[in-house]
């Protein structure tokens, strides 16, 4: 039997879909499959594709015509190619529809035969159709006219696609309203923190500036959407608190001018540290994580708080309830109060605390393995390559 190849397509690349691609190469590699991962030179830097023992391909910015024509012919041979996010689909989609030779426009998503019907590059063979799978990992919510090109964008592209994985329920009925003729749920576990890391580390702590205090987590882009303006909101009403505790948010984003500017102007306990590659270290040293945010499917932060045994106050959104079940605080999406409240709540129960911490470590080992989604990665692959 021909050795499998597959080119992973990663587009701005989200940092749990670029910890999935890193997981999912090193996992297809060691199974003897050929792994080529395209994305922006960026993320082999911050996620070493290379070391994974994959091929890298680095792609043009977004926006530059000459992504598709560079994935066009990454792809040739491939006997499935596999996007990850919508813009990542786009243009694999694009990429797939120009003749053997031919150059694909980077500038349209309609008119062609872009998106007419499944993805229809030459396999290996030459006479066949290259599969295109494409992974929904989060959902953007855009309003106006944003809002309807992402509804044609997500429409197109599930079309494109011999098969569309949704990592949450949510985004799997999304993807079916869209038009997928095939849409099948596949929770995504991206690789836990390697090595020990300790729990209220006081290291950890009296850098951040919260060692006789309480420390809370939070982190992600920032980015509107994410749920940072109410939570400093929530923040403003624990200054009456005894000692008061000190919020750190790890991330970097357009906000952050806008959030520091308000931190500086009500005197938050608030500090924003930036991207950081100590996260898990950084998390188990706090008392609870918080996540905001208005959209999440399988969030990195909610995943690994529970299994560090980090108490987590998060929004009721998306696949945010599938994936912590019982094993955390949920609120609605933009109370500040009820953010306020079930914060305050952990920080005055500490046998509540315990109580989530050990049952996050339970709800953690329902999901599933690394080698579990790769494993089941691979048989979507085998199915459509015909192995």
């Amino acid at each position: 039997m021909t050795q499998l190849r597959t080119v992973q397509v990663l587009g701005g690349g989200s940092a749990g879909s670029s910890s999935h691609v890193r997981s999912l190469a090193s996992g297809l590699v060691a199974r003897g499959v050929r792994v080529t991962v395209c994305a922006p030179a960026e993320l082999d830097r911050l996620y070493d594709y290379l070391g994974a023992g994959a091929h890298f391909v680095p792609l043009p910015r977004l926006g530059d015509p000459a992504t598709v024509t560079a994935l066009r012919n990454a792809c040739i041979g491939a006997d499935v190619v596999h996007a990850h996010g919508l813009q990542a689909s786009v243009r694999a989609a694009l990429a797939l529809s120009a003749p053997c030779g031919g150059r694909a426009s980077g500038g349209s998503v309609s008119g062609g035969t872009a998106f007419d019907g499944p993805a229809s590059g030459a396999s290996a063979s030459g006479g066949g159709r290259t599969p295109l799978v494409t992974t929904w990992h989060s959902r953007n919510h855009l309003d106006g006219a944003r809002g309807g090109v992402q509804r044609l964008l997500e429409r197109r592209t599930v079309r494109a696609a011999s098969v569309v994985l949704g990592t949450s329920s949510e985004l799997v009925d999304r993807a079916r309203r869209r038009g997928a003729r095939d849409a099948r749920l596949a929770p995504v576990t991206v690789p836990a923190a390697r090595g020990p890391v300790c729990l209220h580390d006081g290291k950890a702590r009296a850098e951040l500036g919260a060692v006789d205090r309480p420390l809370l987590m939070a982190v992600g882009a920032l980015e509107r959407g994410r749920g940072y303006g109410t939570l400093l909101d929530a923040a403003r009403s624990w200054r009456d608190l005894d000692p008061q505790p000190l919020l750190v948010i790890a991330g970097e984003g357009r906000e952050r001018a806008a959030l520091q500017r308000r931190i500086t102007a009500e005197g938050l306990a608030v500090r924003l540290i930036g991207r950081r590659d100590d996260v898990a270290e950084l998390l188990a040293a706090a008392d609870v994580a918080v996540l905001p945010s208005r959209r999440e499917a399988r969030s990195l932060l909610a995943q690994e708080a529970l299994r560090l045994g980090v108490p987590l106050v998060a929004t009721a959104v998306g696949g945010v309830p599938e994936l912590v079940g019982d094993a955390a605080e949920l609120v609605p999406y933009g109370d500040a109060a009820a953010l306020a409240r079930a914060v305050r709540g952990l920080l005055e129960d500490a046998d509540r605390r315990m109580d989530l911490a050990a049952a996050g470590r339970v709800q953690a080992g329902t999901w599933p393995t690394e080698d579990e989604t790769v494993a089941h990665v691979l048989s979507v692959y085998d199915e459509l390559a015909g192995r």
